[in-house]
């Protein structure tokens, strides 16, 4: 009963997916091939929790994970994997406040309430422990054969099927979410190896702190959500950068992520592996922030989110609402949660505090952004950046049309070009003490309803252009490009390059005159504009 009520109830997102495929009126073979197959699955996962003494609760969890699932993929058109069980579980409270609405309350009633019920009431036949065993091992093996004889009879038809609609995979429920859970879980468990494997063991300065008049000091911005194709300088037809149009910055305009969450993103762009060596990885490695250290400089990382995901975990590390005066942060934040320039406060006195031995070589300060993370873009920007009118002005942006959905996230782009724009004018003003630049590149991209999706995480190869698709824009004050041997209009000249965040770790240690055998010159966006790479190619 229960298996019934799911396969086609609590698999309303998956029979609407395939409603919407095209000819889907002659997909009926396939689509029974498949609810025989999902039917005999879900009876096969049930039957294993068929134990008197836990099968309540644990069948009643199970159709409520099912009713929360079923949500956003209704809602915001995700889909269910291991790395998005992995963006859940590491979701903090501000995170979550966004995503709950009275809407997922209603969809999770709609879809689990009246088999609760039922499961509560139903009267439980008791049993020895042997009997109860045999029960579930005949009811498992039933499913199974069911499930085995689907998939011999149904192959021909079904294997070309989600081959060709493979996002129907990840919308099985509640089987993907559960078999996301265990992969998630258990995975750590069967790693050959632990530990850390050293990249930094001979990074070293550079020539040019031999010399130096002035130590470097580059503010290295993650941006969060930030799509590519919605900034202004990258040809976007809304002037959603008009700060940094005025400060002479190189816009890269072909850039794509690593992933398309923050969770595999900033991990990856911080790796010297490169995206599909550090997929493939059976360790984890040291990444840029240790080779930096380790070459002698000192180097913060400062969080306006949810964490660096295991990239500051060996430096020091703050969050950019603590010690804000009362003031300060009754202006920039609401209910815990604060704007970006948040993090340009007191920035001097948190270079001041770091090790001074270090910080007489140099500084780096990673500031990881709040940026456009949704789905609450209205609360991403000041008044004076919502630009864009009227603006979607809740969480649930399905909701509301898709151009105000739209405004509000072009105002998220705003306030960022804000921040960044003030975060250049506060680097001019260091320059008596500092040779200076920022770096700036967003994580994942977004989607806003285009084919019908929301937000980000899905699974790359299915994921559209926009949840990859990535801003990546830098300023170098003139000092830095003098010290770094680099011209600024090669550099400009490059902004059209096909880059991905593989460029991230190599372009920061050539900017930064930092030696390591990791480093990959290929890979390094200034490289070729180096006096003696322009030499060579004009000799050439």
């Amino acid at each position: 009963m229960l298996s019934l009520w799911l396969l086609t109830v609590g698999n309303a997102a998956l029979w609407l997916e395939i409603a919407r495929l095209p000819h889907a009126v002659t997909l009926v073979p396939e689509s029974i091939t498949l609810g025989l197959l999902v039917f005999g699955l879900t009876a096969a996962l049930l039957s294993l929790t068929a134990w008197t003494r836990f099968m309540k609760p644990v069948w009643i969890a199970i159709l409520v994970i099912a009713g929360v699932a079923q949500h956003y993929m209704l809602v915001y058109g995700i889909m269910i994997d291991a790395t998005m069980i992995g963006n859940t579980a590491q979701t903090d409270l501000r995170e979550a406040r966004d995503i709950v609405s009275w809407a997922l309350l209603g969809n999770v009633l709609l879809a689990a309430a009246l088999p609760v019920l039922w499961v509560a009431r139903v009267p439980l036949v008791g049993g020895g422990a042997w009997r109860q065993l045999v029960r579930s091992t005949l009811l498992f093996l039933l499913a199974l054969l069911i499930t085995a004889g689907t998939a011999a009879a149904g192959y021909r038809l079904l294997a070309p099927f989600l081959r060709n609609n493979t996002q129907l995979r990840y919308m099985l429920n509640p089987l993907s979410t559960v078999a996301a859970a265990a992969v998630y879980n258990l995975k750590p468990l069967f790693k050959r190896a632990k530990g850390l494997v050293p990249v930094s063991a001979d990074a070293a300065l550079g020539a040019s702190y031999a010399t130096q008049q002035r130590r470097p000091l580059m503010l290295l911005v993650i941006g969060e959500t930030a799509r590519g194709d919605h900034f202004g300088l990258n040809g976007y037809e809304r002037n959603t950068t008009p700060e940094l149009a005025t400060r002479d910055v190189v816009s890269f305009r072909n850039v794509r992520s690593c992933g398309t969450n923050t969770l595999a993103s900033v991990p990856c762009m911080f790796s010297p592996l490169g995206k599909v060596a550090f997929e493939k990885r059976k360790m984890d490695h040291e990444n840029l922030l240790d080779v930096l250290q380790a070459a002698g400089l000192a180097v913060l990382w400062l969080d306006n989110q949810a964490g660096c995901k295991g990239v500051c975990a060996r430096i020091p590390s703050a969050q950019a609402s603590n010690g804000l005066p009362d003031a300060m942060g009754r202006h920039l934040c609401v209910d815990g949660e604060c704007l970006d320039q948040a993090m340009l406060y007191g920035l001097d006195a948190r270079i001041a505090a770091l090790d001074p031995q270090r910080s007489r070589k140099g500084v780096v300060v990673v500031m990881h952004q709040m940026g456009s993370h949704g789905p609450a873009y209205f609360k991403r920007s000041s008044l004076s950046s919502k630009k864009f009118k009227p603006e979607c002005a809740t969480s649930a942006i399905s909701e509301c049309p898709l151009p105000e959905v739209v405004n509000a996230y072009d105002n998220s782009i705003v306030e960022t070009d804000l921040f960044l724009a003030r975060a250049i004018d506060w680097l001019k003003s260091e320059e008596r003490h500092f040779d200076t630049s920022l770096l700036y590149m967003s994580d994942h991209g977004e989607s806003l309803g285009e084919y019908g999706l929301f937000l980000h995480g899905l699974p790359y190869a299915l994921a559209p252009d926009a949840q990859k698709h990535v801003a990546f824009v830098g300023w170098f004050g003139n000092e830095t490009l003098r010290r770094s041997n680099v011209d600024r209009k090669c550099l400009a000249g490059a902004r059209d390059a096909v880059l991905t965040h593989d460029n991230l770790y190599h372009s920061v240690l050539g900017l930064l005159d930092v030696h390591s055998s990791s480093y990959q010159p290929s890979l390094d966006v200034s490289s070729a504009c180096r006096s003696g790479a322009i030499l060579r190619r004009q000799d050439g």
